[in-house]
């Protein structure tokens, strides 16, 4: 579910005509109507009856249609440019742990652009030892972060929760499992992120013996399993952004891992304000198990 789709639906639902709302984002009826068609396929039902003669709402689109209209309203609104923060269009430097923002980069990014089109985005690749230094040091503006904590000097925007994963090597007795416990896994060893916060340490830490096999960012974790033979853990999205033919990815019991968008708390610029406003927007859209639009 994203961003503009929301947007395809309201005006819709004001005009009630799906030539004159196409028309209204300049776009052609019929890619705005399949925009619509796979809006209702993700919510699961039709939220307009159509005819040859008219448009109306459904019983589940007069439900859906209101709530659509306040998530809007308060995405425009945090995407507003706060008082003082206004600045000239430059580079935004965005420091960023392995996947980021994950599937949500494109809309974000969608969102950025819409509030500052001049705005050039420029990302830097980090390490957990320095995800948090690189944002204190003014190295880059924000930072996509796996939020540990340890940071309590910065200003930390939750963006997405992930299930946990483990990285299993191919040729494991688990790697056929549909999930893991602590049980199954009691007694082997783990590939060990090095990042120098106690809460890192705590979220990977399992009831199996840890080793020397020293992991410093988290697209380095199916390599070292696929090497080492030991396991490792991840978030859900990892599956697709870090794919390797020596290791599976299964589903483990546990706490998940949470990204933040990381900025100093003396930043009040209005490229960082929006950039964080946009990460939080995409996600609580896009995410609807934990940011429902429904009841």
């Amino acid at each position: 579910m994203d961003v503009r789709s929301l947007r395809y639906a309201v005006t819709l639902a004001d005009t009630l005509h799906f030539g004159r709302a196409a028309q209204a984002h300049w776009i052609a009826a019929q890619p705005f109507g399949r925009r619509i068609q796979a809006l209702e396929r993700e919510i699961g039902e039709p939220l307009f009856a159509r005819t040859s003669r008219r448009v109306v709402l459904t019983p589940a689109g007069e439900r859906f249609l209101p709530r659509a209209r306040q998530v809007l309203a308060q995405l425009d609104a945090l995407l507003a440019p706060a008082e003082g923060c206004r600045d000239e269009p430059g580079v935004l430097r965005i420091g960023v742990l392995g996947f980021g923002l994950a599937d949500l980069w494109p809309d974000a990014r969608e969102l950025v652009g819409a509030r500052l089109p001049d705005l050039a985005l420029s990302t830097v690749e980090l390490a957990w030892e320095d995800q948090y230094d690189a944002v204190r040091s003014g190295e880059v503006d924000v930072a996509i972060v796996h939020d540990v904590g340890g940071a309590d000097d910065l200003v930390l925007d939750r963006a997405l929760e992930m299930d946990r994963y483990a990285v299993v090597p191919v040729g494991s007795d688990l790697a056929g499992a549909d999930r893991l416990t602590a049980t199954d896994v009691d007694g082997r060893r783990w590939v060990s992120p090095v990042g120098g916060v106690p809460g890192l340490a705590e979220w990977g830490d399992t009831s199996g013996r840890r080793g020397s096999v020293d992991v410093r960012s988290p697209s380095g974790i199916p390599t070292a399993v696929a090497t080492s033979g030991w396991l490792g853990l991840h978030g859900e999205p990892a599956r697709r952004f870090f794919p390797h033919p020596g290791v599976r990815y299964v589903p483990m019991e546990g706490p998940g891992a949470t990204v933040s968008v990381a900025s100093r708390p003396d930043d009040r610029r209005e490229s960082v304000a929006v950039f964080r406003a946009a990460a939080h927007a995409v996600a609580a859209v896009a995410l609807p198990d934990r940011n429902r639009l429904g009841p």
